[in-house]
């Protein structure tokens, strides 16, 4: 779960005038993206208990459209392409392998 009143409580980029800002509005972020990451793989061992067939578990189509969205939004957000793309084709491939892991485990 994310503590938004921690996250919240964060000085803004624009306005730190100190490392001391800068790193605990990083610790911040950083523990706020990791609930996050948590809660996007719940999705993904929802989907390997949901998928039939171990074949299904790799779907390039939606990779693809999980990365078009996810550039989409990274450029709207002024985050640049250079650092989305490959955090985003790593997650996929790791969150990938992840279901494959929970695919196979709970059909053991």
């Amino acid at each position: 779960m994310i503590d938004l009143n921690a996250l919240d409580a964060r000085t803004r980029p624009q306005d730190c005038a100190s490392m001391e800002e800068v790193r605990d509005g990083v610790d911040r972020l950083d523990r706020a993206l990791v609930a996050l990451i948590a809660e996007r793989t719940r999705y993904m061992d929802a989907a390997a208990r949901i998928k039939p067939h171990r074949g299904t578990v790799r779907d390039e189509t939606r990779i693809e459209d999980v990365l078009t969205k996810v550039l989409a939004e990274a450029r709207r957000a002024g985050l640049p392409r250079e650092i989305a793309e490959p955090v985003w084709r790593e997650l996929v491939e790791r969150s990938i392998a992840y279901e494959f892991e929970v695919w196979d485990r709970t059909r053991a």
